[in-house]
Protein backbone atom coordinates (compact mmCIF):
# COMPACT_ATOMS: atom_id res chain seq x y z
CA UNK A 1 0.00 0.00 0.00
CA UNK A 2 2.80 1.93 0.86
CA UNK A 3 3.85 2.18 -3.01
CA UNK A 4 0.82 3.11 -4.42
CA UNK A 5 0.59 5.87 -1.71
CA UNK A 6 4.43 6.85 -2.84
CA UNK A 7 3.00 7.06 -6.32
CA UNK A 8 0.05 9.48 -5.68
CA UNK A 9 2.28 11.46 -3.73
CA UNK A 10 4.72 11.85 -6.79
CA UNK A 11 1.93 12.19 -9.15
CA UNK A 12 0.47 15.30 -6.86
CA UNK A 13 3.70 16.92 -7.35
CA UNK A 14 3.17 17.07 -10.46
CA UNK A 15 6.12 14.79 -11.81
CA UNK A 16 6.06 11.61 -13.66
CA UNK A 17 5.52 8.65 -11.99
CA UNK A 18 8.60 6.29 -11.88
CA UNK A 19 10.38 3.47 -10.06
CA UNK A 20 13.54 5.78 -9.23
CA UNK A 21 10.41 8.27 -7.75
CA UNK A 22 8.93 6.22 -5.83
CA UNK A 23 11.81 4.17 -4.30
CA UNK A 24 13.23 8.41 -3.41
CA UNK A 25 9.78 8.76 -1.44
CA UNK A 26 9.64 5.48 0.63
CA UNK A 27 13.43 6.07 1.61
CA UNK A 28 12.59 9.14 2.83
CA UNK A 29 9.62 8.22 4.71
CA UNK A 30 11.93 5.89 5.99
CA UNK A 31 10.32 2.56 4.65
CA UNK A 32 12.19 -0.01 3.06
CA UNK A 33 11.80 0.27 -0.88
CA UNK A 34 11.76 -3.01 -3.43
CA UNK A 35 12.73 -1.68 -6.60
CA UNK A 36 10.58 -4.79 -8.03
CA UNK A 37 7.49 -3.58 -6.59
CA UNK A 38 8.09 0.38 -7.45
CA UNK A 39 8.63 -1.26 -10.60
CA UNK A 40 5.38 -3.19 -11.07
CA UNK A 41 3.80 -0.47 -10.01
CA UNK A 42 4.97 2.02 -12.48
CA UNK A 43 3.84 -1.12 -15.13
CA UNK A 44 0.90 -1.18 -13.92
CA UNK A 45 0.36 2.34 -13.87
CA UNK A 46 1.23 2.32 -17.94
CA UNK A 47 -1.60 4.31 -19.80
CA UNK A 48 -3.83 4.98 -16.35
CA UNK A 49 -5.06 8.63 -15.84
CA UNK A 50 -4.21 8.74 -12.47
CA UNK A 51 -6.17 12.21 -12.23
CA UNK A 52 -9.63 10.80 -13.64
CA UNK A 53 -9.44 7.63 -11.51
CA UNK A 54 -9.02 9.77 -8.32
CA UNK A 55 -12.06 11.54 -9.93
CA UNK A 56 -14.04 8.27 -9.93
CA UNK A 57 -13.04 7.18 -7.06
CA UNK A 58 -14.00 10.20 -4.93
CA UNK A 59 -17.22 10.12 -6.45
CA UNK A 60 -17.96 5.86 -5.93
CA UNK A 61 -18.34 6.44 -1.85
CA UNK A 62 -21.10 8.61 -2.63
CA UNK A 63 -22.72 6.14 -4.35
CA UNK A 64 -22.48 2.94 -2.21
CA UNK A 65 -23.50 4.92 0.65
CA UNK A 66 -26.61 5.24 -0.95
CA UNK A 67 -27.66 1.47 -0.60
CA UNK A 68 -26.34 1.56 2.62
CA UNK A 69 -28.99 4.27 3.76
CA UNK A 70 -31.74 2.29 2.40
CA UNK A 71 -30.87 -0.81 4.65
CA UNK A 72 -32.54 0.43 7.62
CA UNK A 73 -35.61 0.93 5.81
CA UNK A 74 -35.54 -2.32 4.88
CA UNK A 75 -34.51 -3.94 8.11
CA UNK A 76 -37.43 -2.11 9.78
CA UNK A 77 -39.63 -3.46 8.13
CA UNK A 78 -38.35 -7.13 8.32
CA UNK A 79 -38.40 -5.79 12.10
CA UNK A 80 -42.49 -5.19 12.12
CA UNK A 81 -42.72 -8.11 10.03
CA UNK A 82 -41.01 -10.14 12.89
CA UNK A 83 -42.73 -8.41 15.44
CA UNK A 84 -46.35 -9.37 13.85
CA UNK A 85 -45.46 -12.61 13.63
CA UNK A 86 -44.80 -12.61 17.47
CA UNK A 87 -47.97 -10.85 18.20
CA UNK A 88 -49.69 -13.78 16.45
CA UNK A 89 -48.04 -16.62 17.61
CA UNK A 90 -48.71 -15.28 21.27
CA UNK A 91 -52.45 -14.97 20.09
CA UNK A 92 -52.73 -18.36 19.23
CA UNK A 93 -50.66 -19.43 22.68
CA UNK A 94 -53.34 -17.74 24.55
CA UNK A 95 -56.37 -19.61 22.86
CA UNK A 96 -54.51 -22.64 23.09
CA UNK A 97 -54.09 -21.68 26.74
CA UNK A 98 -57.85 -20.47 27.32
CA UNK A 99 -58.42 -24.25 25.74
CA UNK A 100 -56.87 -26.11 28.48
CA UNK A 101 -58.47 -24.40 31.04
CA UNK A 102 -62.05 -25.38 29.36
CA UNK A 103 -60.69 -29.14 29.64
CA UNK A 104 -59.86 -29.26 33.09
CA UNK A 105 -62.16 -26.78 34.64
Amino acid sequence: MEYVYAALLVHNSGKPVTEEAIVSVLKAAGASADATRAKALVAALEGVNIKDVLAKAAAAPVMAAAPAAAAPAAGGDAKKKDEKKEEDKGKAEESGIEGLSALFG
